[in-house]
């Protein structure tokens, strides 16, 4: 097992991380003496990261890992949520002046991923090693340990993402684990050539840092065995250009989230509707919710029976967002009989035209089927008529030409009518957050905001 920084060129073997989480755990020892605690990391070495994380979890401690970039108003809101003894970020450890640890909901939480706060109060999933060391175990046999061997982990470890599905799989199956954090433009135009001279075996990320990838870089020499996109549905065309890009048909479209330890469900790319597909689930079942119950296929809303749940939201009694034992997660799907699921959008996201519904994504996934269109975010814009009307912005591909009226002509000729945006703009680059998803409600905003 080694852990090597991409960035800083370093590499710790198992004797080596094992005698820098020993140093951590003795200086917890000494500041946390009055027994278990949530212990915030927010440091920007991923190596760090890593040896805080098993430091705190051998110290017996919750560890709180939150984006080491946060404004001073957001740690506020974190330490006034999980209420930590200490909080570790680039200058060392700190204890937090002037607060009385609230006692544990669940005594036995271990890691609490923080899912937003940017603009409210943030809120904590957690959960314990033993659901934990589940979802490692499921994610391990289902991938194999030849293709963990040499993995690439190009995420943030704030980010379930990152932190479980790359890394943490990775050392739970003893492999050689590299990190690459913060990627930037140089390196997204070497990508090819770096995961040949690091002979990357498998790597997961998310489609924006796809498409700036196949913008940018010559494809590897050497294919990875396998490689999985998760965090937001892919669409036909994205999918066919990572396989080719990668030189496998080994790419999966994964479907996790924080509340279920990241992943559940990966399918590689089918023959015919594509866009969305996620296969069938590793570990539990499906369910979709619709006409007030669960039903074992069709359209609805996707429940989940999962053995990887957590134990919930930090501070918040019981698992909310159930329905008959299934966890309601927010997304619209298209289950078959054969656990096989396909996604559609998010019920948030639902755009009401006049009463009909129309999911964002779905028009994301539209219009990503132009020939010249790379990316798109669609949204509701107020109507005084029809309620709301459909807008996007989009970004074209290098050297495409396509105005406006053009997109929407086309969009006529693909989608039924209440789908076809209403307002259109194209854009050099389209919003982010800070774990690759599209900052869809910022965007949406801003764009009403404009056009008014």
């Amino acid at each position: 097992m080694t852990i090597h920084s991409v960035r800083r060129g370093e590499t710790l073997d198992y004797a080596e991380t094992a005698r820098r989480v020993a140093d951590r755990v003795h200086a917890l020892s000494i500041l946390c003496a009055h027994g278990p605690s949530r212990v915030v990391i927010g440091v920007s070495d991923p190596l760090d990261v890593l040896v805080n994380l098993f430091a705190t979890w051998a110290a017996g401690h919750c560890s709180v890992l939150v984006n080491p970039g946060l404004a001073h108003d957001e740690k506020t809101r974190v330490r006034a949520s999980v209420t930590p003894l200490l909080w570790i970020d680039d200058n060392g450890l700190h204890s937090v002046q002037g607060q009385t640890p609230a006692a544990p909901i669940w005594p036995d939480a271990a890691l609490i991923l923080m899912t937003s706060g940017t603009t409210g109060v943030p809120k904590g999933v957690t959960h314990d090693l033993k659901t934990l060391e589940t979802r490692l175990r499921l994610n391990v046999g289902e991938i194999g340990l030849p293709v963990l061997a040499r993995t690439l982990c190009p995420l943030p470890l704030f980010f379930g993402h990152g932190l479980i599905g790359n890394c943490l799989t990775a050392l739970y199956a003893g492999q050689s684990l590299h990190i690459l954090d913060k990627p930037d433009l140089k390196d997204l135009s070497e990508f090819g050539a770096l995961l040949d001279k690091l002979g990357i075996t498998f790597l997961s990320s998310v489609p924006s840092m796809w498409r700036m990838v196949l913008r940018m870089s010559a494809p590897p020499a050497s294919p990875p065995l396998r490689v999985h996109v998760g965090s937001a549905p892919l669409t036909q065309d994205l999918w066919e250009r990572i396989e080719e890009w990668c030189g496998t048909r080994d790419v999966f479209n994964t479907y996790g989230m924080t509340e279920t330890a990241n992943w559940i469900s990966g399918g590689r790319r089918p023959e015919r509707d594509a866009d969305g597909f996620v296969g069938k689930p590793w570990g539990g079942a499906f369910r979709v919710l619709r006409d007030g119950g669960l039903h074992d296929s069709g359209r609805g809303e996707v429940a989940l029976m999962s053995p990887t749940m957590m134990l919930g939201l930090w501070g918040e009694a019981g698992l909310a967002d159930h329905e008959q034992g299934g966890f309601l997660t927010g997304d619209i799907g298209e289950l078959a009989g054969d656990q096989s699921l396909r996604l559609v959008g998010r019920a948030k996201n639902e755009i009401n035209r006049g009463g009909i519904k129309v999911l964002a994504e779905e028009v994301d996934m539209l219009l990503e089927r132009h020939p010249a269109i790379a990316e798109a975010c669609a949204f509701g814009i107020p109507d005084t008529i029809a309620g709301e009307l459909v807008g996007a912005v989009v970004r074209a591909n290098d050297g495409a030409q396509v105005t406006d009226l053009d997109l929407m002509a086309w969009c006529r000729t693909q989608a039924r009518s209440e789908a076809v945006p209403s307002r259109i703009e194209i854009v050099s680059e389209i919003a982010k957050n800070d774990r690759g998803k599209l900052a869809r409600q910022a965007i949406q905003q801003e764009m009403i905001d404009r056009w008014r």
